[in-house]
């Protein structure tokens, strides 16, 4: 599990102090971004910009599933936990949960599949990626 901390900034939030309820879908892509760079091979290589100059790849949503449980406020630290459900050859699944404290604020399934960019079609993902977020 990949745990990635987030504070909630003024933008974040409607004039009443609560998170705007498309934030989290924010919040769980910087920690799914954060999260490939933790398990590249080497250096920036598992980066998308990296990925997107080298291999014409990149990752996009497929689906989404969001249930919302409580508020998230203005300056609060929360984190976001990352584990994966399920891997495939084109598509990995993640249950993305977001925490305040030990508190969930939203829990969410995201598919998300690799294509390549030239072609907009479905291509298998990096050979080195697949084992490493099998052993988050």
């Amino acid at each position: 599990m990949f745990r990635f901390p987030i504070r909630v900034y003024y933008s974040d939030t409607d004039c009443g102090g609560i998170v705007y309820h498309g934030r989290y879908l924010d919040f769980a892509e910087h920690a799914r971004t954060e999260l490939l760079r933790l398990v590249a091979k080497t250096g920036d290589e598992g980066s998308q910009s990296r990925l997107l100059e080298t291999q014409d790849l990149a990752f996009v949503v497929k689906s989404i599933a969001i249930d919302y449980q409580k508020p998230g406020k203005l300056d609060d630290q929360l984190f976001v936990e990352t584990s994966v459900l399920e891997a495939k050859h084109f598509s990995l699944t993640f249950l993305q949960t977001v925490l305040r404290g030990e508190e969930t604020l939203c829990s969410m399934q995201v598919r998300v599949a690799s294509i390549n960019t030239k072609t907009l079609r479905p291509v298998v993902l990096p050979p080195w990626l697949l084992p490493a977020v099998q052993a988050l």
